[in-house]
């Protein structure tokens, strides 16, 4: 939406309403994306995307209102031009005590039906909240945040246009933020232009994006590296948890810690790779600076233990190998294919930037 278009919701959130028995009405937001990403998209019944929900959402995204002493936002720690990720092995919350895992990217959250690096959130919604109110993250009730936001000039008439009642709750702030996450379709990249064939990449691109694709088979004399396995389809991911060999006893339990299986230790959810070259350091962990580190590990030090995934196991470009065993510049062409998933119109995208600036 332009900005005239943000000017009319503000001037429709300011009509006189009586309390919640008045009728209102709200206008639908359809997202757009290609076809080629399914739709197989997660949109509850109980909360539709519209728009004033959406241009709600973005707003509250960027309040730092939301967090104890007005210290911090949803967009600290998820900052639209590192593909809502934030640079940083931990992020720090209210009172700078570091995260436990890794700032994960908003891309894409529309296709995702479980949420965190161990899937323990089953919606959007259930996600929002911890952030929200974890003591060493936003640190603050929903309570206190709708409390602040009565208080507001600005947020009454909206939440009224959004949900068509003059209260404000924890629940329609919880609503409003996973309406304006699911907007977040990254799906603009030079991928993306090549799948339509309006792209042609270089010639080191082409064999990175083969060697992504293909899975080993010495005996065929056919390298590839496997990637597409976890992180195959025009979204880059599929949502699947892997132990993708880190180490051979993890200091993170991952799913485990959720379904008490020996067979989740060190498991943890695939992340998308779109925008990949943007959001460094990897893994839930952020132990690796680069995709150079990300690669040699994937090529030559995965750890073999119990829990690793099968599909990762023995996994070879040598006859009877143990180890995937990359040359430097497979390695090389694999990575000049990853940064073809950088989406520039995403990362620069107005409608998701942050209003107050």
């Amino acid at each position: 939406m332009n900005k005239c278009g943000y000017i009319i919701l503000l001037g429709l959130a300011a009509l006189p309403f009586r309390g919640s028995r008045m009728a209102y009405t709200t206008t639908p937001f359809t997202p757009e994306y290609p076809a080629y990403f399914g739709n197989r998209i997660n949109i509850p019944a109980n909360n539709p995307l519209t728009r004033e929900g959406v241009y709600l959402g973005r707003l509250l995204f960027y309040e730092t209102r939301l967090s104890a002493g007005n210290k911090i936002s949803c967009g600290s720690c998820h900052q639209q031009r590192l593909a809502f990720t934030d640079g940083k092995t931990f992020s720090t919350g209210v009172d700078q005590v570091p995260t436990d895992r890794n700032a994960m990217s908003l891309a894409n959250l529309l296709w995702v039906r479980n949420f965190f690096w161990d899937g323990r959130a089953g919606s959007l919604e259930q996600q929002v909240l911890t952030p929200l109110t974890a003591p060493h993250e936003m640190g603050q009730s929903l309570e206190t945040s709708a409390q602040k936001l009565k208080h507001s000039t600005l947020y009454p008439g909206l939440f009224r246009a959004a949900f068509g009642n003059d209260s404000i709750s924890g629940q329609q702030i919880i609503q409003a933020l996973a309406q304006f996450e699911r907007t977040l379709i990254s799906a603009g990249a030079p991928y993306d232009r090549y799948l339509a064939g309006q792209y042609q990449p270089d010639a080191a691109a082409m064999n990175g994006m083969q060697l992504f694709m293909r899975a080993p088979d010495p005996e065929k004399n056919i390298r590839g590296a496997n990637c597409a396995h976890c992180h195959g389809g025009p979204k880059l991911f599929i949502e699947t948890f892997h132990n993708n060999g880190l180490d051979s006893l993890p200091a993170d339990p991952g799913r485990e810690k959720l379904t008490g299986l020996a067979a989740d230790r060190g498991r943890f959810r695939v992340p998308t790779l779109r925008n990949i070259a943007l959001t460094a350091p990897y893994m839930h962990d952020g132990r690796f600076r680069t995709l150079q580190e990300v690669l040699d590990h994937y090529s030559d030090h995965i750890i073999n233990s119990a829990a690793l995934s099968p599909v990762l196991r023995n996994t070879s470009n040598e006859a009877g190998g143990t180890a995937l065993k990359l040359s430097s510049s497979e390695k090389k062409d694999i990575i000049a294919f990853l940064q073809l998933l950088t989406d520039s119109a995403f990362i620069s995208n107005p409608q998701f930037s942050n209003p107050f600036n």
